[in-house]
């Protein structure tokens, strides 16, 4: 069931262009799957009027706490990543369908690039407690777009690419030896849609199983204002609501 929070910032992770920000409540979280996301008021700043929609980077339900990821390219989110800790910031959460669950024993590849690693990190975790141990593949520009690592190998085995090199292997997602030397048997994606249809391609020719999670612009998140509308084989459709995350064998892609 969705809600409408107040959290307050209880730790300020800062990595440059992006931090973690870990919000607090003082009552128990409503039950959150890995994919879905927020919608966080973005107060003090004249110029934002709107929500901003975050992925959940992670859940601690013993704490009531959960980590956003907030990547700072625009007014809105410039403003939430110069919060100070102890800051209450608005939530209304959980929006959107997550990813569906593997089965165990299934071989599962977890592909996020740039900003979209954020929701890979609770899903990851989400798996290991199922007994389900993904393996992760993580790609960025340059090594300093790679946040947390060490976070995420503790969660899989993880394997890196770099644009330019500066760590793992140099190239794309799409280009890493890792295609030739496993095999899997489901497929989960987020980060740029360029580099999604690039790995959906990849799963369509193995006859792989996969998920993708669209980053399509949103307003409202509730599926009202019809701003992040994809077109699919069963018609056009809301990623907030619907989504954001799809198998892509309903994408028309």
């Amino acid at each position: 069931m969705k809600q409408i929070k107040d959290f307050k910032l209880a730790e300020k992770h800062d990595f440059g262009r992006s931090v973690v920000l870990r919000l607090r409540s003082e009552k128990p979280l409503p039950e959150i799957l890995p994919g879905q996301f927020v919608q966080v008021r973005v107060d003090g700043s004249p110029s934002t009027y709107l929500r901003r929609p975050i992925s959940i980077h992670n859940v601690d339900t013993q704490k009531n706490e959960i980590d956003l990821l907030v990547q700072q390219v625009g007014e809105g989110t410039r403003h939430l990543a110069a919060a100070s800790v102890g800051d209450l910031i608005n939530i209304v959460l959980p929006l959107g369908n997550g990813f569906s669950m593997p089965e165990k024993g299934e071989k599962v590849l977890l592909v996020g690039g740039g900003i979209g690693i954020a929701p890979l990190f609770y899903f990851a975790k989400v798996l290991n407690e199922n007994s389900v141990q993904p393996v992760l593949l993580l790609g960025g520009k340059t090594k300093s777009d790679l946040l947390r690592l060490e976070e995420y190998r503790r969660l899989g085995e993880t394997f890196v690419t770099t644009e330019d090199g500066s760590l793992g292997e140099k190239g794309f997602v799409t280009m890493h030896s890792v295609w030739k030397e496993r095999t899997f048997d489901k497929i989960y994606v987020c980060g740029p849609k360029p580099m999604m249809k690039a790995v959906a391609k990849i799963a369509t020719e193995k006859e792989i199983w996969c998920e993708v999670s669209l980053e399509n612009l949103m307003a409202c998140g509730l599926g009202a204002c019809l701003c992040c509308v994809e077109d699919t084989t069963e018609g056009h459709v809301c990623v907030c609501k619907e989504g954001p995350v799809f198998n892509t064998r309903r994408l028309k892609w």
